[in-house]
Parts: structure tokens; sequence; C-alpha cells
């Protein structure tokens, strides 16, 4: 039996803000919305360009701001130009974190939060 990554979902406070988050900064595209009025939230489903995998952005209206704990979950984006990655997203006022590698390596990736706090890694990929 193979099992295939369909999505992860995030809660967010603004779903506005973390869609313009993820398509700005990562040129995500939102696939598709459901609105559920009725029961007081919205899901936004994002795909990153050539990829199946979609971020489920959930958005419960009138929520407040949820508590991410202590964990280091994280979210991984894959990019050739590691350093030209960085200095777009410094230049988009996204505050990245400084490049970093695995003890003894080069860097090979660096941190950003979105909106609402989570972390997204910025892994170099091959050509």
């Amino acid at each position: 039996m193979d099992y295939q990554m369909i999505h992860s979902c995030i809660r967010v406070t603004d779903l506005a803000v973390a869609e313009k988050f993820y398509t700005e900064a990562f040129g995500f595209v939102i696939a598709r919305k459901q609105d559920f009025p009725e029961h007081q939230f919205t899901l936004s489903y994002l795909t990153a360009p050539g990829g199946g995998f979609e971020l489920e952005l959930t958005y419960n209206y009138d929520h407040e701001p949820y508590q991410l704990g202590n964990g280091y979950s994280h979210l991984a984006v894959g990019v050739t130009d590691l350093e030209g990655s960085h200095r777009r997203h410094a230049e988009l006022g996204l505050d990245p974190k400084p490049l970093r590698g695995l003890p003894g390596s080069a860097p090979k990736y660096y941190f950003v939060a979105d909106p609402d706090g989570y972390l997204v890694e910025v892994v170099r990929v091959a050509a």
C-alpha cells in the first residue's frame, strides 16, 4: 500500500494576511477555498508551483491567537538560490533568521515566521 502526502493544516487568525504572506513570500497560489459561515470557518488550500502538496489554512471566525507551544514544528520549502531568497525575504520586511548549516557544513537553510508565528524553513535544493 502506497501513501502520499496530501496537505498540512495550520490555523490562522487573519486569513487574508496569511494568504498574502504565503503567496508573496513563496509564490504559493490559492487552489480553492471553502467557506462554511453557518459553522464559522473558512478553509483555503494553497499549492506551491510544480507541487501537488497543499497547505491548508483554517480560519475560525473570531478566534483569539493560537498558542503554538514550545515545540519546534515547521514547514519546509526548497529553493536553489538560498542567498537570493534570504535577501528577497529581508527586502519584503519578513525578518528572516540568519543563514545556517548543520555543524561543520556550509549554510543550507534559514527560517522565517509567518504572521501567526509558524516557522517556515527555507532549504537549499539542487538546481
